[in-house]
């Protein structure tokens, strides 16, 4: 480390590079409002102050989604166009869940070789032994504001305020939206820092988005009824999880809490992973100590492959990958073959707003059969079993000793 600083960091040059100096350049502007020439203004300033090019231009702002640009105006802003990220299928995968029932074709969108290969043949696994099960056991989508105040006295009061009009809290939450319920307030006293931890149901929808607005009205009510002032207070205190993994999360849940598993009998492990169940299980010893001694919360090989492609393809808030992916992957050996089980208490999906209702995101939905009202508790069975086909091909690869080998084959020798 010392030989690389001291080769970047002591000649002119690099002195020069970090002295400071304000930019010429006129910002960007954030627009809402989309259309072709709005497309074409941004590509303009893009091409004369930038790096841009008429053939990226070609490749982003394609003519198809130049067509609809319209339809992208509420996801985002100063819209150019979309990337094309390759969409893979797996399946038929067999769930034999309490809201997902059935075989499930299931698109991953990623630009990583092998991954679909591997959840591949982990639904195929899943399939050939029946299928898994799956349950949704828990929802709730948590938002946390914080409310400051002189003493700790002066908490303690306002905590005892908040209990006695914790029905009024709750309506007006629940008139911000039509779909979401206020389902608890659990105080948080920390000296005289009180976090009020809001928790919701938010019907088919993830629900960041419906649980910000009610828990901001909930703020200003508190503001203006609560008899206990509060010197300030901040909308959500970096206590719910949000968009990061947390021992609250996992103990408590930030989502759709769902559980999954199947048994693979042993001829099955020897003809499709290629190994045996003593292997697998020395080998999911070993990876247990590994996520001890590495400080991971929970202890799962890699949840947020499956995760992250399912959640690009459609249509979810991506960087949910960031709590949705912790979770605990268990092994048993029973008679005649072995148990494997995955649960996730975050998982954050939804089969109606957000960016489900865009062009491709819309069509792999309908890939799923669960597009629209009354599939989100499906969509999150279907991500929980994509979790542990996951884990059931890459465990069986570690174990074989294929790993590196896949990868070779599916990744550089194409």
């Amino acid at each position: 480390m010392l030989q690389t600083l001291r080769a970047s960091l002591t000649n002119e040059t690099a002195r020069q590079r970090l002295t400071r100096r304000a930019s010429e350049m006129s910002p960007l502007r954030p627009a809402r409002s989309t259309s072709a020439q709005s497309i074409a203004a941004l590509w303009q300033r893009l091409k004369k102050d930038g790096h841009a090019s008429d053939e990226d231009q070609s490749a982003i702002a394609d003519p198809r989604t130049v067509e609809s640009a319209e339809r992208y105006a509420k996801n985002i802003e100063n819209f150019i166009g979309t990337a094309k990220v390759p969409l893979g299928v797996i399946g038929p995968l067999r769930i034999n869940g309490i809201h997902a029932n059935g075989e499930f074709f299931v698109p991953l969108a990623t630009s990583e070789a092998a991954l679909v290969a591997s959840y591949g043949r982990g639904a195929d696994i899943i399939t050939s032994a029946g299928g898994a099960t799956a349950v949704m056991v828990s929802e709730s989508v948590l938002r946390t504001p914080a409310f400051v105040f002189e003493d700790v006295l002066q908490a303690g009061l306002f905590i005892e305020w908040v209990v006695a009009n914790a029905e009024e809290l709750r309506a007006v939450a629940e008139a911000t939206t039509r779909h979401g319920k206020l389902v608890l307030i659990e105080p948080v006293i920390d000296n005289e820092v009180v976090f009020l931890l809001c928790r919701y149901t938010t019907g088919d929808a993830s629900g960041q988005n419906m649980v910000t607005i009610a828990t901001h009205a909930i703020c200003l009510h508190i503001e203006a009824h609560t008899p206990i002032k509060p010197r300030h207070w901040f909308l959500e205190a970096n206590f719910s999880g949000d968009k990061k993994a947390s021992y609250l999360g996992l103990l408590t849940g930030r989502g759709r809490k769902v559980t999954a598993s199947v048994f693979i009998p042993d001829e099955l492990v020897e003809r499709k992973l290629h190994t045996s169940i003593e292997r697998i299980l020395e080998y999911g010893k070993i990876a247990n100590l590994g996520a001890l001694l590495s400080g991971q919360l929970g202890a799962q090989a890699h949840y947020a492959n499956g995760l992250a492609a399912l959640y690009i393809a459609t249509g979810q808030d991506a960087a949910c990958v960031a709590e949705s992916a912790t979770g605990y992957t268990r092994m048993d050996h029973r008679d005649g073959g072995i148990f494997l089980s995955v649960s996730l208490p975050n998982i954050l999906v939804g089969s109606v707003g957000g960016g489900t209702s865009l062009p491709s995101q819309s069509a792999a939905l309908n890939i799923l059969g669960l597009r629209g009202p009354g599939k989100a508790a499906a969509l999150a069975e279907v991500a929980a079993v994509l979790c542990l086909c996951g884990e059931i091909s890459i465990i069986g690869a570690m174990a074989a000793g294929h790993f590196a080998r896949a990868h070779h084959k599916l990744a550089r020798e194409r």
